[in-house]
């Protein structure tokens, strides 16, 4: 397209640096570009090297939990290039960075990444810098830090349970039906009690071993084990 942007791409053809076409693949951020990528393009094609440098660093200190204040993007603004030309690059820079990051190198590899970024028209000169951010010395940290500010859900961390037995009810004078009583505490201290039939607990307990063993049938699947 005239503005060198894909708005979707399910698979495309990618050549390594060898020459060898590869076999088709989605890019690394998905089958559709995000926004945010889309719109930086047309401003990378008259970007001013040095200042790219300098957002592409403080992308990455962001991604360590730094992120930029306004006087340091006061900064970056210049009569060459305006606020908004700047707040679009860096934006477009650190979500491409982070898609990046989210893949394991095993699964990305830097060949890849470059291919990737030249797919979508990424200028040459920037494409050099970009892989070094990705691929560098500062990765294991880049992962640390994701993986730390993740969202997550609360984990468990304790599980009680006990069957008793109910002797009546406001509507029965007699019932002697058992049921299991479960108290689940969160990792943010929260406590949640509830009870289950034995019924229920019964067909909650077949579907346990019936996902994990989907489960275990999906993971001797070729095509879903990550190979170097």
């Amino acid at each position: 397209t005239p503005s060198g942007c894909v708005t979707s791409m399910s698979a495309v053809q990618v050549m390594t640096m060898s020459g060898v076409g590869a076999a088709d693949r989605t890019l690394f951020f998905g089958a559709r570009m995000p926004p945010e990528i889309k719109k930086m393009l047309p401003h990378l094609k008259s970007f001013d090297k040095g200042l790219f440098r300098k957002l592409l660093q403080a992308a990455v200190r962001e991604m360590e939990n730094s992120p930029i204040d306004e006087e340091e993007f006061a900064s970056f603004v210049s009569d060459s290039t305006s606020g908004d030309a700047v707040r679009i690059v860096y934006t477009g820079v650190l979500v491409l960075l982070k898609s990046a990051v989210r893949l394991p190198q095993s699964s990305l590899k830097a060949e890849m990444f470059k291919a990737d970024l030249k797919e979508i028209k990424i200028p040459h000169e920037f494409i050099t810098d970009m892989a070094k951010a990705v691929f560098g010395s500062k990765r294991q940290q880049l992962d640390d830090a994701a993986v730390d500010h993740r969202v997550r859900l609360p984990t468990l961390q304790s599980f009680r349970w006990r069957v008793n037995v109910a002797i009546s009810t406001s509507a029965l004078n007699r019932v002697l039906e058992p049921f299991v009583q479960v108290e689940m505490t969160l990792s943010n201290g929260r406590i949640h009690t509830f009870e289950i039939p034995v019924s229920k607990f019964h067909e909650l307990r077949y579907n346990v071993a019936y996902v994990l063993k989907q489960m275990e049938d999906l993971e001797k699947h070729s095509i879903l084990k990550i190979q170097d």
